[in-house]
């Protein structure tokens, strides 16, 4: 009994701060202006069909990115000594301890057209040398206010999620398996397909999954690093709720939207990471 009263503070906070709030998505997104319940706030989402392909495609290629990226990484870290080990963990969690959006700004200064990387690239004679060879007139490399850049500020805060999983997952696998794949004849080519990427993928479903859902939601990145020319879901809701265009119903539905088709996304990764998980014990 007495762990049930425990759980009590538990509850009433995840019904005032989770349950409520979501009551409160739902309830705005069945009614209009009046008050009546209305599907209409569904309907006007096939205006914004290519703002959800748009922030789609630019998660699946920040989370490709990351896996990419982060796969080789975790790998080697796991393949080290304790000491690297400690050492990789703090160079690549170090940035965390930064204010996300302080992050985000380092990168507009290091992006801009007038910014660190241009101003160095111009200073080497790289457009000088450009402009000879092809007869242009180039100043600057365009990179911020551009889906790239996006797709670069996801991908820069969001790896260590990507990396974190699959190192844990790949760092508990038990050094005995791959000696007797070994003994058995095989190389190191092969013992990566058959033995340590299958034992990894859990933890590779569970990095896209921490990397993708907060990359198909983000609006803080698109704003500052595509500056408004690329608009994505979180932009979307956050105009409705505070921009001029005050519309807290059709903000609710999208929200709604979103949350589902993330839910599912989810569910459709644990299911496959289930299935993996029974391939590696059975």
């Amino acid at each position: 009994m007495r762990k049930k009263y425990l759980a009590i503070p538990y509850v009433v906070w995840m019904a005032i701060f989770v349950i409520a709030p979501l009551c409160l998505v739902v309830g705005y997104a069945l009614i209009n202006r009046e008050g009546q319940f209305t599907l209409e706030n569904f309907q006007t989402l096939t205006q914004y069909w290519t703002v959800f392909a748009t922030s789609f495609r630019l998660a699946i290629i920040a989370t490709a990115v990351c896996l990419l990226i982060g796969y080789p990484i975790a790998y080697w870290i796991s393949r080290e000594g304790p000491g690297v080990k400690r050492i990789a963990m703090i160079a690549m969690m170090l940035p965390m301890w930064m204010n996300f959006l302080l992050r985000t700004y380092a990168w507009m200064s290091l992006l801009e057209n007038t910014g660190i990387i241009n101003t160095l690239l111009a200073n080497l004679g790289v457009f000088d040398l450009i402009n000879a060879v092809f007869g242009t007139e180039l100043t600057y490399f365009p990179m911020i206010n551009t889906p790239g850049a996006v797709v670069l500020g996801m991908v820069y805060n969001y790896l260590p999620f990507m990396i974190l999983p699959i190192y844990t997952v790949i760092d508990k696998i038990d050094t005995r398996v791959i000696e007797a794949a070994e003994d058995l004849g095989a190389n190191g080519v092969q013992v990566f397909r058959k033995i340590i990427f299958p034992l990894s993928l859990p933890g590779v479903l569970s990095g896209i999954t921490m990397v993708f859902i907060p990359s198909v939601s983000t609006f803080a990145i698109s704003k500052l690093l595509g500056g408004g020319m690329t608009l994505l879901l979180g932009d979307l809701i956050e105009m409705q709720f505070y921009g001029n265009a005050y519309n807290p119903y059709l903000g609710s539905a999208i929200s709604l939207v979103m949350m589902v088709i993330v839910l599912i996304c989810m569910a459709v990764m644990n299911h496959f990471g289930e299935g993996e998980e029974g391939a590696v014990y059975f």
